[in-house]
């Protein structure tokens, strides 16, 4: 039985002084996930895993350097396509769909030799704060498995988590919170990257404005390694931008203590769970403490995000989701005499009922008569939510909210209250909504020993400075 836990150093090191074969590696993480205990994989590519491994030991042996991530155990959210790898998407319309090609962020992890072990649970099209809308079950929250493990990454958060340790690092995808939140409630590392720091050229689009395929890892080092080689310009995503990729893991330390940190207030008026404030707030305290610059800052149309938010994503959501008829994509039961019952059958029983509530809503948002009064609106509003972002940077470098309201919730408590549900990405949106990056990062546990996270927000390309700051929390006694 090989040490629990290991980063991507632990690997590459063990690889490399031949402490263990990558076979031996493949093969430990592979029983894991295939014991089921969290339901944290929809599809387990065991033969594909295998061989990779072989050839990551055939290269060992014949004396030739492997590179930082070779080798390396990982996991995939299921709305990214890997080829002949089945991607489902979490849902039943596409429930038999294998991929014909890699994403971007697959084929240059491919190049890094890692070893994908399968495509984690995730809610389905990547809907959902909880991972319990899966077609294929709800997900477990590892450290108590009466709990959820956020979403709609929950399969990939919960795989890396220190309990479970299926894999050593996953992709997962971010609209509104869907890789920070379930890293906060799973004790892992979440980044999200700035809107077109990544490509998603085969991400299965939910809101094309507001996706962005991010990372959850064991700890600050690993996001910086795996953020330096899936971030870039990409031809076939005209919405990524051409700026240079940072050496991120190099540049981790030292912190300048010139940076100033900036703590939203809308944060901790009210509705956030007492163990969490505190816990921030001795955070804050001990970074202060340390010689960081520490300034209260006011984002004033903070509480409009969440309306926008779920006016624009299930907009963009239901003509997204418009080519899942059965016809042109998904899975056709052929049952109906006209066109009109073969669409019914096909898409009433081919989605959930989350995303039969989110495409309704967002064909009525964008509906004639009503498109002025909602849609219009909200995308003012995202332009009022991104100019608040902007004045607080001309104040400070970075800024640090709350990851979630409340610690994680029991499975089934909120399921059947979407709006308690959507609550659960309150402080998560607004940054989707700006195309800002932020990462989640675990700083402590409940008494019920439930994890804490908080969030790192920074400007346009910040990364850099994200990454810094959290690697400084991250160092600091506990």
């Amino acid at each position: 039985m090989l040490e629990k836990n290991f980063t991507i150093k632990d690997i590459h090191e063990g690889l490399k002084q031949k402490k263990f074969s990558c076979l031996e590696i493949a093969k430990e993480y592979l029983t894991k996930v295939k014991k089921n205990k969290f339901n944290t994989f929809i599809t387990v590519d065991e033969e594909g895993a295998i061989s990779q491994a072989k050839r990551v030991d055939q290269k060992i042996n014949s004396q030739k350097e492997i590179g930082l991530l070779e080798g390396v155990p990982i996991a995939v959210k299921d709305v990214i396509m890997t080829k002949d790898i089945r991607t489902t998407a979490a849902s039943k319309i596409l429930e038999n769909y294998t991929a014909v090609y890699d994403a971007t962020v697959i084929e240059r992890l491919k190049k890094e030799e890692v070893v994908i072990l399968g495509k984690t649970n995730c809610d389905e099209f990547a809907m959902g704060a909880s991972n319990e809308n899966s077609g294929f079950g709800p997900v477990k929250n590892p450290w108590n498995t009466t709990r959820v493990p956020g979403g709609s990454s929950g399969g990939s958060a919960a795989a890396v988590s220190g309990p479970a340790d299926e894999c050593v690092f996953a992709l997962g995808s971010d609209t509104g919170g869907s890789v920070r939140q379930p890293a906060a409630f799973c004790g892992v590392v979440g980044l999200k990257p700035t809107y077109g720091r990544v490509s998603r050229w085969g991400l299965i689009a939910l809101a094309s404005s507001l996706d962005q395929v991010g990372t959850l890892t064991k700890n600050v080092e690993d996001a910086a390694i795996v953020l330096e080689k899936i971030a870039g310009v990409d031809p076939k995503d005209s919405t990524t931008l051409d700026k240079k990729v940072e050496d991120y893991k190099n540049n981790l330390r030292p912190i300048t203590h010139n940076l100033s940190i900036g703590i939203v207030k809308e944060c901790f008026d009210k509705g956030l769970d007492r163990e969490i404030a505190k816990t921030i707030e001795a955070t804050i305290k001990t970074i202060n403490d340390k010689g960081l610059k520490i300034k209260e800052i006011s984002l004033p149309s903070l509480d409009y995000a969440l309306a926008c938010y779920y006016i624009i994503q299930p907009a963009e959501a239901s003509a997204n989701l418009a080519r899942y008829d059965g016809l042109r994509y998904g899975k056709n039961l052929n049952e109906g005499k006209t066109l009109w019952e073969l669409y019914q059958k096909n898409r009433g029983q081919g989605f959930g009922p989350e995303v039969r509530r989110r495409i309704i809503m967002g064909t009525f948002v964008l509906s004639a008569g009503y498109k002025d009064a909602y849609y219009k609106k909200a995308v003012a509003v995202r332009q009022l939510i991104k100019n608040d972002f902007q004045k607080a940077f001309q104040q400070v470098d970075l800024l640090i909210m709350p990851t979630t309201p409340t610690p994680p919730f029991k499975l089934g408590e909120k399921v059947n209250d979407p709006l308690a549900m959507y609550l659960s990405d309150i402080f998560t949106v607004s940054v989707n909504i700006a195309g800002l990056p932020a990462l989640s990062l675990p700083i402590g546990f409940t008494k019920q020993k439930l994890p804490i996270g908080m969030q790192i927000i920074g400007n346009y390309f910040a990364e850099g400075s994200i990454l810094k700051l959290a690697k400084f929390i991250e160092d600091l006694p506990r």
